[in-house]
C-alpha cells in the first residue's frame, strides 16, 4: 500500500485525468517549489487557539460579516389573494419575519435590510422614486419585528396603503441602484453581498423598453462589484415565466440547479425552503490537499454536513449599565503578590517524581504532528466498513478548484473508480497545525436527483472517522436467559406495529426551542411564549390502538401470573428483609499517620485519596483547603518545609 503508483484505482484515475490536460503541463501534480506559497499561506493558520479552532465551521479566510437585502415589489397586484386566502405580500412579509427571528439566535452578526419597490412613497439615501426603504443593513433585533409586524395580515395591508401606497410607475434600475447604495454606506468587512427580489411580476417593464434595459444594465453592475441577485418568484395566474424578463437579470452560480431558480413559491413553506436554501452559508471548515504520491496531490474543501445545535452562552452584563462585561486573567505570585508576565511563566510535567519544565516551543512542538492534509494509505473493499467504525459525526469532502487548477478531474476520476470497483479510500487526515492525526475512510457517494434532474444527493467523498485500538473496548456480557419461540414471535408483531420512520429533521430539540422562544418573548414584549409541542414525546393513544391486545398478551408469555410492576421495589424490600438483610452501614474511612502520608507522597499516589482522608490530614495538621488539588498542595508544601 505504500507505493501508490502501483495501486490500479490510482492508475486509472490518472490516466482520465490525464487526457483531459495537455501533456505539457498536468496542473494536479505540483513540486515543493510549486506548493511552497499555498503552504506558507495556510502556516500559522491555526496555531493561536486550537479549541475555538475546532468549534469554528468556516474557513478562517473568509472573514467579514454576511449581509443581505429583502427587495420586496409593493405593486396592487401582489396584494391580490391567492387559492390559500393570503395575498403574495402578506406571505412575503411572514416570510421575512421567520428570516429576522432566526437570524437573532443563529447569526446576530449578519446584516439584514428591507426595501420596497413600486411605492407612491419613496425613503431612501439617493432620493430616489417609488423605492421605500424601511431598515437599512444593521443586525436584525426586536424593535425591527415589530416593525415588520406592523404590514402583517389584512390590518397591515391596510396600514401599507396608508403610510407608503402603490404605484405603476416603480423603475427595478432604480430599486437596484438603491441596494447597491445600502452596501456600500456600510463601513464594516463584508464577506457576502445578496439581494432577494420577491415579486409575481414576470414582466415588470413590458412597456418601457428602456426601463427594462437599464435594470439589465444594472444587474450585469451588481454581479460584477459581487452582488448576487436571487429571484423569489411567487405563483401568479398563468404561471410566472421568467424567460420574458428575469432570465437576464437574476445570478444563477455554478452550484445551484436553474429548475430550482425558476420555480414559483404558492406555499409560505415553499417561499421559507427557497430562502434558506439561498441564505445558507456553504462554508468549508478548512481548504486543504488531498496527496495520492509523491508528487500528485489535489485540493479539496472539507464540510460539516451535520452539528449538534446549542443553546448560546450567557452574557455577563454589567449590573448597573447592562453594559457587556470582558473578562480578563491575571496571574500573580503566591508569595511576593506581584503580577506575572507570560515570559515569567512555563508548563510542567511531573513524571518520575522529578518536575519536567516545557518551554513554549516545546509544548507547541509535542502538540504538532504533520502538516494539515489528507494522504493516501490505501484502499478497502465497502464491505469491510462497519456500523461500529462510527465514532462521531462524518465530514463531507469536495474539490477546490480556485487552489489548485484540475482538482475537480481528478477529483471525478477518483469517485469514479472507487464506485466501480466498490471500495474506500483510507486516508491518514490532519485538518489543522496542533491537532493529532486520525484515519478517516473516503467513502464515495454518488449524485442522485428527483423527477424533475434537480440534485438532491450530491457527488463526493465522506470523511467517517475510523477509530483507534484505545477506541475499542471489551465489554463483558452477562449470561441471560434466552426467550423461546412464542415470546420472540409475540415480540417481533409488537414491534412491527410500532414501527415508523424515523426523520430528524421531523424532531426539534424541545429544551433549545422553548429557550428561544421564551427569549422571543421577553424580546417582543409578548404575554407568553408561543406554545411548543414537544415531539419527543411518546404518542401512548396511537402507540396503544395499534398494539391493542399484544401488550397484554407479551406479558402473560414472559411474566408469571402474579407479577405487578407497580409492586416490584416493595417485593424486593420484602424480600430483602425477609433474607436477614441488614441496612446499609456507611462507608468509613481510617486517618493515616504521618509515615503512611510519606509514603503516598513519595510514591506520587497522593491524589488517590478521597477528599474525606485528606481533609483529615489536614485537619491533623492544622491545613488549609476546600478542593482537592488545595488539600493536596497544602499537604505537599507542609511535608516539604517538615
Amino acid at each position: 500500500m505504500s507505493h501508490h503508483r502501483a495501486n490500479p484505482v490510482i492508475q486509472e484515475c490518472l490516466l482520465m485525468w490525464c487526457l483531459v490536460f495537455l501533456p505539457d503541463r498536468a496542473v494536479g501534480t505540483s513540486s515543493e517549489a510549486d506548493m511552497s506559497d499555498w503552504h506558507s499561506h495556510f502556516r500559522n493558520e491555526y496555531e493561536d487557539d486550537q479549541e475555538e479552532a475546532e468549534d469554528n465551521d468556516e474557513d478562517v479566510r473568509y472573514v467579514g460579516r454576511d449581509s443581505l437585502v429583502f427587495l420586496i415589489d409593493a405593486s396592487e397586484a401582489m396584494f391580490e389573494m391567492n387559492d390559500e386566502d393570503i395575498s403574495a405580500f402578506d406571505m412575503t412579509i411572514q416570510c421575512v419575519h421567520k428570516v429576522y427571528t432566526s437570524k437573532i439566535i443563529s447569526s446576530d452578526r449578519d446584516l439584514l435590510a428591507v426595501a420596497f419597490f413600486g411605492t407612491e412613497k419613496h425613503q431612501n439615501s439617493v432620493d430616489f422614486k417609488h423605492v421605500y426603504v424601511l431598515h437599512d443593513l444593521d443586525t436584525p433585533g426586536a424593535k425591527r419585528v415589530l416593525e415588520l409586524d406592523q404590514y402583517e395580515g389584512e390590518k397591515g395591508n391596510k396600514s401599507f396603503k396608508e403610510k407608503i401606497g402603490h404605484s405603476a410607475d416603480g423603475s427595478l434600475s432604480d430599486a437596484l441602484w438603491v441596494c447597491s447604495n445600502l452596501f456600500s454606506d456600510v463601513r464594516l468587512k463584508l464577506s457576502h453581498k445578496r439581494i432577494m427580489l420577491f415579486t409575481n411580476n414576470d414582466d415588470p417593464h413590458t412597456r418601457d423598453s428602456s426601463k427594462a434595459r437599464m435594470a439589465r444594465t444594472k444587474a450585469s453592475d451588481l454581479r460584477e462589484t459581487g452582488i448576487v441577485l436571487d429571484l423569489m418568484n411567487l405563483k401568479k395566474p398563468g404561471g410566472f415565466d421568467t424567460s420574458l424578463f428575469y432570465c437576464d437579470i437574476v445570478s444563477v452560480s455554478e452550484d445551484e440547479d436553474a429548475p430550482v431558480q425558476s420555480r414559483e413559491s404558492a406555499k409560505l413553506d415553499d417561499l421559507l425552503r427557497k430562502v434558506w436554501a439561498k441564505d445558507y452559508k456553504k462554508r468549508a471548515v478548512t481548504r486543504l490537499s488531498l496527496k495520492l504520491g509523491e508528487g500528485v496531490e489535489f485540493s479539496v474543501g472539507v464540510y460539516n454536513l451535520i452539528r449538534g445545535a446549542r443553546k448560546p452562552s450567557a452574557i455577563r452584563l454589567d449590573r448597573e449599565t447592562n453594559e457587556p462585561v470582558k473578562t480578563k486573567t491575571r496571574w500573580f505570585n503566591g508569595d511576593t503578590g506581584s503580577l506575572l508576565l507570560p515570559s515569567d511563566t512555563r508548563k510542567a510535567q511531573v513524571y518520575g517524581h522529578k518536575q519536567i519544565v516545557l518551554e513554549k516551543e516545546e509544548t507547541e512542538e509535542l502538540k504538532r504532528f504533520d502538516n494539515p492534509g489528507l494522504v493516501l494509505i490505501g484502499f478497502k473493499p465497502l464491505s469491510l466498513l462497519k456500523k461500529h467504525h462510527h465514532i462521531r459525526p462524518s465530514q463531507f469532502i469536495y474539490p477546490e478548484e480556485t487552489l489548485i487548477t484540475g482538482s475537480t478531474t481528478l477529483f471525478s476520476a477518483l469517485l469514479t473508480k472507487c464506485l466501480e470497483k466498490e471500495v474506500f479510500a483510507v486516508c491518514r487526515y490532519t485538518p489543522r497545525r496542533n491537532t493529532p492525526p486520525r484515519f478517516v475512510a473516503m467513502s464515495p457517494q454518488e449524485e442522485e436527483l428527483d423527477d424533475q434532474k434537480v440534485q438532491t444527493i450530491p457527488s463526493g467523498f465522506h470523511l467517517i472517522f475510523l477509530p483507534y485500538a484505545d477506541d475499542i473496548r471489551s465489554i463483558p456480557f452477562t449470561e441471560k436467559r434466552m426467550a423461546n419461540e412464542d415470546q420472540i414471535e409475540k415480540m417481533k408483531s409488537v414491534v412491527q406495529k410500532l414501527r415508523f420512520k424515523y426523520r430528524p429533521e421531523s424532531f426539534e430539540n424541545p429544551v433549545i426551542q422553548q429557550h428561544f422562544r421564551s427569549l422571543e418573548a421577553l424580546a417582543l414584549d409578548l404575554k407568553e411564549p408561543e406554545e411548543m409541542e414537544d415531539l419527543t414525546l411518546p404518542k401512548n393513544d396511537v402507540m396503544d390502538e395499534r398494539i391493542g391486545h399484544l401488550a397484554e398478551e407479551f406479558n402473560e408469555l414472559v411474566y408469571p401470573p402474579d407479577y405487578n410492576p407497580d409492586a416490584k421495589s416493595h417485593q424486593k424490600k420484602r424480600l430483602g428483609e425477609a433474607a436477614g438483610g441488614a441496612a446499609k452501614k456507611p462507608k468509613v474511612e481510617l486517618s493515616l499517620g504521618e509515615d503512611e502520608v510519606r509514603q503516598y507522597l513519595q510514591s506520587g499516589t497522593l491524589g488517590k485519596l478521597t477528599v474525606p482522608v485528606l481533609k483529615d490530614v489536614c485537619k491533623q495538621y492544622g491545613l488549609r483547603g476546600s478542593k482537592k488539588q488545595e488539600l493536596i498542595d497544602a499537604i505537599t508544601g507542609h511535608f516539604a518545609k517538615n
